[in-house]
């Protein structure tokens, strides 16, 4: 057996813990070190789980890592990526893994001239909630999909997160926070997007903090928090998406898929369990589904995990750098289109990630 690939990570916010503890589980990749811009964070996140706490090039000056894991924020993406593909280290980054479409562009070229591999997440489609939507699919259970929804409105992250004010800034807003967990389960479940058709907008200028360790301090909003579009798939699906900031309360399913032969509520994307409906053609009522894969605990890392194995087989990894680029640009096109105020075509692509076989233990990515 080939042994565990080392890795890096970067960035020892909130997310760090789920992805340390899915490492251990899954047993495909182990956190070596850990490193954060400010110092202090990776010291904290070192020290209670053992491992080393090292500066950024420290870490990156490591011969023994392979993968470094950026978790930094979104504004910091593209400059780590950069530093570490230069220093020979494949990336795996929380998305979106570029702000915009130029600087993904200068990840990928990097990437492409050292031979080098790029991963984004979210990995959520990996889980077994999605998975299973997409065995129903590819198994016909709803015929040909022909439409959808998918649906995330809130009134943002400043009533939970203690430093909410990157939300609301270049590459944050609903659309580039959670529309790449929406978005990439759309992709995986019915593979690429042709045409985005949208209007944007935003409610509030300012956005107060109200979390117990926020401070009621007040946050600039210069992003549009409000996106509502419809998405024509490559398939012929045409499926209609709301992200939003800006809502209360709402009762509306994450995402529904609806073919010729029936239809499916499908789990939300940010997670990797939950009820999975399905209604056939002519049925009056909703079936609950049983789930035909596993991984349905917080599993955040089973997308680095997979890039792990790949790397030891030599074979494509799901969460691939086409298909992260693919929906950096999807995400693009509903600002352009509200601006301009016609359909946009994308011109990116990507293959639908391979779907995992069934029956997998925990470890096992084939």
């Amino acid at each position: 057996m080939a042994q565990t690939v080392k890795a890096g990570l970067i960035g020892c916010g909130d997310i760090f813990q789920a992805y340390f503890n899915s490492s251990l589980k899954l047993d495909l990749f182990e956190i070596k070190s850990c490193a954060s811009l400010g110092g202090a964070s990776a010291k904290k996140k070192a020290a209670e789980n053992a491992i080393l706490a090292v500066s950024v090039d420290e870490l990156l000056a490591d011969p023994e890592i392979e993968i470094v894991i950026n978790l930094t924020t979104p504004l910091a993406h593209t400059e780590i990526n950069l530093k570490a593909l230069a220093a020979g280290k494949n990336v795996y980054c929380e998305k979106p893994f570029a702000v915009t479409r130029d600087e993904a562009k200068k990840v990928l070229k990097l990437a492409n001239e050292k031979g080098l591999r790029v991963g984004s997440a979210p990995d959520t489609f990996l889980g077994g909630g999605l998975q299973t939507c997409r065995k129903a699919i590819d198994d016909g259970l709803i015929g040909r999909p022909v439409a959808g929804t998918a649906i995330m409105m809130c009134h943002g992250h400043e009533h939970w997160h203690p430093n909410p004010g990157f939300y609301y800034l270049e590459g944050g807003g609903p659309l580039f926070d959670m529309g790449p967990y929406y978005l990439t389960a759309l992709v995986h479940l019915l593979g690429p997007i042709k045409s985005v058709t949208a209007m944007c907008g935003r409610s509030f200028d300012d956005r107060i903090a109200s979390s117990k360790r926020g401070e009621e301090r007040v946050f600039p909003v210069e992003v549009d928090t409000h996106t509502a579009g419809i998405l024509e798939f490559c398939n012929g699906a045409i499926v209609t998406v709301v992200m939003s900031f800006d809502v209360w309360r709402h009762s509306n399913q994450p995402i529904e898929i609806h073919g010729t032969k029936g239809s499916m509520k499908v789990p939300d994307p940010n997670m990797f369990n939950g009820e999975i409906l399905l209604s056939k053609a002519g049925g009056a009522e909703w079936g609950s589904m049983p789930y035909t894969h596993g991984y349905t605990e917080n599993m955040r890392g089973v997308g680095a995990a997979d890039m792990a194995h790949s790397l030891q087989v030599g074979q494509g990894h799901r969460c691939s750098s086409d298909m992260a680029y693919h929906i950096i640009d999807v995400m693009h096109a509903f600002g352009e289109s509200s601006e301009l105020g016609r359909h946009i075509s994308i011109e990116s692509g990507c293959e639908r990630p391979q779907a995992l076989p069934t029956g997998l233990n925990e470890g096992q990515l084939a």
